[in-house]
């Protein structure tokens, strides 16, 4: 049986992992004793008091893991996501960047603040690039 969902929000989860490991593994013994698939999902979701398309989509994603299924496994899309959400940040990053170079004026024309462009910034144009302000960590010559 489920454990008690708590309220809130929608994507709480309503069964822990032990209990849709159990349900695909019912489903798969099921199956051999019957010989067929038909029908076995439904039953075993109405004896464990289990959504049928939660226990569907647990088993397709079970075979997909096993490869008897085509498909991304669960590792794969984990990875997929993490990558994702890495290539995001790194597009933020370059993105601030970018617009701090626009706004800093030490970027646009360096010789005009140096004599020698590798001589440490004038001290009062320090405040007026401070890459703090566009989400930047690091120091530039600004």
């Amino acid at each position: 049986m489920p454990h008690e969902m708590s309220p809130g929000k929608p994507t709480t989860r309503r069964y822990s992992e032990a209990e849709s490991e159990r349900a695909v593994r019912a489903v798969r013994q099921l199956r051999k004793e019957l010989g067929t698939d038909h029908g076995t999902v439904k039953r075993v979701a109405a004896q464990l008091g289990i959504g049928v398309e939660s226990l569907r989509s647990w088993v397709r994603q079970a075979e997909v893991d096993a490869g008897v299924r085509p498909g991304v496994n669960s590792e794969q899309a984990e990875r997929i996501k993490a990558l994702e959400q890495e290539n995001r940040e790194l597009r933020r990053a370059r993105e601030r960047a970018k617009l701090a170079h626009t706004l800093c004026p030490i970027a646009k024309n360096p010789f005009r603040y140096f004599k020698n462009p590798l001589q440490p910034a004038h001290r009062g144009l320090q405040n007026r690039c401070n890459l703090n302000d566009f989400g930047l960590t690091h120091r530039h010559p600004c």
